[in-house]
């Protein structure tokens, strides 16, 4: 049924799905390829989250708030990918309520942000990706993965000294 809703799309390399300062009105799928979201930190990218094949994605705080973006989502590799907007999302929950539940599966990014940041040690957060999203290191380049992490290029490389 969410498949019906969706809008199938080829987005190209670097190409930009949300500018900072946009609001944002989508939930995407990949079904293949990567994306990426960032904020600009001076005039550097400060990495968000990552994104792959099979996975739901957005820019949770702008997409509930409805206020702009204060982070820009780009595709990292030529991809494909299904938009529910935001619109259709609203006929789905009026059809039934079980699609309430797409709010939990989008809560998640937001949840693992605060947690990741502030709560495991490098070596803690490696060994997350490693068990929970491992795809990340063959999808993107070690300097995504660090900045991701919020570690150090250098601290990276340490952390996968150890394996």
């Amino acid at each position: 049924m969410i498949h019906k809703h969706c809008i199938p799309r080829t987005i190209k390399k670097n190409e930009i799905l949300l500018e900072a300062g946009q609001v944002c009105r989508s939930v995407y799928f990949t079904v293949s390829g990567a994306f990426y979201q960032y904020r600009m930190h001076d005039i550097d990218e400060n990495i968000i989250d990552l994104h792959i094949e099979n996975e739901w994605f957005l820019n949770y705080t702008s997409f509930i708030s409805q206020k702009p973006s204060v982070d820009t989502l780009r595709a990292y590799s030529d991809s494909e990918i299904l938009e529910l907007t935001v619109d259709s999302l609203h006929h789905l929950i009026g059809l039934s309520p079980v699609f309430f539940q797409l709010a939990k599966l989008m809560q998640a990014p937001a949840l693992r942000s605060q947690f990741f940041d502030e709560a495991m040690t490098p070596t803690e957060k490696y060994n997350h990706v490693l068990e929970h999203r491992p795809q990340l290191l063959q999808k993107f380049p070690l300097k995504y993965i660090a900045s991701y992490l919020k570690i150090t290029p250098e601290t990276l490389s340490r952390v996968r000294a150890v394996y």
